[in-house]
């Protein structure tokens, strides 16, 4: 194991810990929280597939267990994190990430999300109910994901990201 992605993974997960449920764009009633979706696509583009879906899954499970996540969100960034790393391995393009976190997240994850909302959590909710609120929050993520991207490109200071890949 690369002793520089386990760091820079678990700074992302620490990061996502403690600040996913701080951080909200208010949309319409709905409050979307775009720090997973961020730190998915950083995840994706800067560590590789199975670290973006370890990230994902990691940030779920510890803030299910401090009370501040939901279960709702196992299914939405997993998916997202695993779609995103697949296509940025693919196409070697931020902008691919960013459309496999859009994909995974706002309709795959979305969908997956139905069953847990249903039976687990008693929601009586469609299955369809938690695409336009996941899609939301994954297109926050993207925005602000892909804008720190530029900045970092642009800037060429982070050179340590170039020893990542």
């Amino acid at each position: 194991m690369d002793n520089k992605k386990l760091t820079f993974s678990a700074l992302l997960i620490a990061l996502g810990t403690m600040t996913g449920h701080l951080i909200y764009i208010p949309v319409g009633v709905a409050k979307a929280f775009p720090v997973q979706h961020l730190i998915n696509i950083l995840s994706a583009v800067l560590l590789g597939p199975a670290y973006a879906v370890w990230n994902a899954f990691a940030i779920s499970l510890l803030r299910n267990m401090l009370g501040t996540g939901s279960l709702l969100a196992f299914p939405g960034s997993m998916i997202g994190a695993l779609i995103a790393g697949l296509l940025y391995q693919k196409f070697k393009s931020k902008g691919w990430a960013l459309v496999g976190e859009l994909i995974g997240t706002g309709l795959l994850g979305a969908v997956a999300a139905y069953p847990i909302a249903r039976f687990l959590m008693g929601s009586g909710s469609t299955v369809f109910f938690f695409v336009i609120p996941f899609s939301l929050s994954a297109a926050g993520g993207a925005v602000i994901a892909y804008l720190f991207l530029k900045a970092v490109e642009k800037a060429d200071s982070l050179s340590f990201i170039e020893d990542l890949n």
